[in-house]
């Protein structure tokens, strides 16, 4: 079976699999057939484990792993193995605990500025004025601070995003002073 997850592997990244996809379809398959040990790879077998992998993980996690393997019996041409995910319903708004307050926000923008931490400092600006995530940071660059907006393809997934003219100007400031230094 080593031989199979190798074989796996090897599709998922001719597929174009982000790194992280590869290694995650990689590691639940590996774990999976490591619980099933000797066991035969069988529908009762696999719901065994699904059942397991709700006792132990969040519903999204389980969905996560299910979709690792579906992945996987369908590369293996057993169709038959393929399990439902769970049904979740999806929230429409983020829970309050999960959302910086205007006061939190203040006082982190304002840590980091007293700590001399500019880079930290125009980091919370731009993802707290933005809304982008932090994997997206990668795209704002210098060329998206002179147009205004960055256009963003993360996932699968493509968006422009507008940065407001006072950000603009502050990470143009900063820039200009990184570029100035890198002269010296």
């Amino acid at each position: 079976m080593k031989e199979k997850i190798r074989e796996f592997q090897e599709y998922l990244e001719n597929e174009e699999k982000s790194r992280t996809t590869v290694e995650k379809y990689v590691r639940d398959v590996s774990r999976f057939l490591q619980f099933l040990g000797e066991k035969h790879l069988s529908k009762e077998n696999l719901l065994f484990y699904k059942e397991k992998l709700c006792r132990c993980y969040a519903p999204a996690s389980v969905n996560a792993s299910l979709a690792s393997l579906n992945s996987f019996f369908g590369f293996i041409g057993r169709y038959d193995l393929k399990m439902k995910s769970l049904k979740i319903q999806k929230k429409i708004f983020a829970s309050s605990e999960r959302e910086l307050s205007k006061d939190e926000y203040e006082t982190l923008v304002l840590a980091a500025k007293e700590r001399n931490q500019e880079r930290l400092f125009l980091l919370l600006q731009t993802v707290c004025s933005t809304g982008i995530r932090i994997s997206e940071l990668s795209h704002i660059t210098v060329e998206t601070v002179d147009i205004g907006t960055a256009h963003i393809r993360c996932k699968g997934k493509y968006r422009e995003v507008f940065l407001p003219s006072a950000l603009c100007k502050m990470l143009k400031a900063y820039v200009n002073r990184w570029q100035s230094i890198q002269r010296l």
